[in-house]
């Protein structure tokens, strides 16, 4: 019954017309108590045929039926007949369906023009019997009390369509935002695995076609370091890879540390950069997006020295830990000849940014990835000039990120 009810809520002229062929049986069956049957016949079909098109054309279809009530009223007064219609039962069904989808403005000409019908047959058949009366207004009662009902049903449940049309769009839109979120740390990951790799060896392959006539074993020297860069860069890239494909928790993101760090310091010495580092304070026991992100930070910054510091680079690094944060300071001479500075632990180095990044030539895509990932861990990061002409990274990632209420 459940699936024959709504298969008819999708096809109101069937629905309608079962309703109109009853309405038919009741006239027909009340057709012995009228004198003329045939006009009585013909005029219960003229009925009926408007609640066939009641959902479909209900304004058209009220209209038609209150004219055809009022023929019935000057027929039976001309014809000197009393017999009542039951098909005029539908003169309420029609009330209830102005009132439940059309709206109440409509519903209120139309019981105006049950009133006229109503007053012209009192005057033309004669006055009704006090329970005719009473059951009339009670019926018209009971159709517009059950419409309001059902129009505040319908109007609830197009309400929830709606916010579950706006649930599904914004669903789709978070999924879009979350693939594009995704996509947007692979593309970082991945450049910060394969653009420092690669940054390296084109640095000692240059240097090794170079040398490689006058002195052989620095061009030996260099393709060493092209090799091990090398299987470093695969290893590192199947990590990551590996780490994409499967659901990992937090705690399972490849811990740096200090050991990590010191790595990429000598690698980055094995290609002839100059680089000094500081670590103040315990950094292999922070979380572990962090620690990613502090490797992260410094390895990029100093592929970006090798790159842009022109002939004979030079780099310090410093790595602070705060109570409550972690502070990175990675300066280069840019090529400039100044000497080497040093500061004790909790003095920042001097820093003193007079040139935006964005002056800087190049993709800059390295730099993007480190801001989406200082951005990510809740941190500050500023690059840019120095005042030497040397280039400056000072970051600052919080220990312990915030967690709004």
């Amino acid at each position: 019954m459940r699936r024959f009810s709504l298969w008819l809520r999708g096809k109101p002229l069937i629905s309608d017309s079962i309703l109109a062929l009853l309405l038919l049986t009741l006239d027909v069956l009340a057709v012995g108590e009228a004198r003329n049957k045939v006009a009585y016949l013909v005029l219960g079909v003229l009925l009926v045929v408007p609640i066939i098109f009641r959902r479909t054309y209900p304004r058209g279809a009220a209209l038609v039926l209150v004219l055809i009530s009022t023929s019935t009223t000057i027929t039976h007064w001309a014809g000197d007949d009393s017999s009542v219609h039951p098909a005029l039962l539908g003169l309420g069904v029609m009330l209830y369906t102005l009132v439940a989808y059309v709206g109440r403005r409509e519903g209120l000409w139309y019981l105006g023009l049950l009133v006229f019908d109503s007053t012209l047959s009192f005057l033309l058949i004669g006055k009704p019997e006090g329970g005719d009366l009473a059951f009339t207004a009670l019926y018209y009662a009971l159709c517009w009390t059950f419409a309001e009902f059902v129009g505040a049903r319908h109007a609830y449940d197009a309400e929830v369509a709606a916010r579950l049309a706006v649930a599904d769009y914004d669903k789709e839109r978070r999924a879009h935002d979350a693939v594009a979120a995704e996509r947007t740390r692979i593309a970082r990951e991945l450049h910060d695995v394969v653009a420092h790799a690669v940054s390296v060896i084109i640095v000692q392959a240059d240097g090794a076609r170079f040398a490689l006539r006058d002195n052989p074993d620095l061009a030996e020297k260099a393709m060493t370091t092209i090799a091990g860069t090398g299987r470093d860069a695969l290893r590192e890239l199947r990590r990551t890879v590996e780490l994409l494909r499967i659901e990992h928790a937090p705690e399972e993101l490849p811990q740096h540390g200090t050991a990590g760090i010191a790595k990429v310091v000598r690698m980055m010495r094995d290609t002839g950069l100059d680089v000094s580092l500081e670590l103040c304070g315990e950094i292999d026991t922070v979380t572990p997006e962090v620690s990613l992100g502090i490797h992260r930070i410094v390895q990029e910054s100093l592929t970006n020295t090798l790159r842009h510091a022109g002939p004979d680079p030079r780099a310090e690094v410093r790595i602070e830990r705060a109570e409550n944060d972690v502070l990175l300071d990675i300066v280069d001479s840019g090529g400039a000849p100044t000497a080497r500075t040093h500061g004790k632990c909790g003095e920042s180095l001097p820093t003193r940014i007079t040139a935006p990044a964005s002056l800087i030539p190049g993709s800059g895509l390295g730099l993007v990835g480190m801001r989406e990932r200082i951005a990510v861990l809740g941190g500050t990061l500023t690059v840019g000039r120095t005042g030497n002409g040397g280039w400056a990274v000072h970051a600052t990632i919080p220990l312990y990120r915030a967690v709004p209420d």
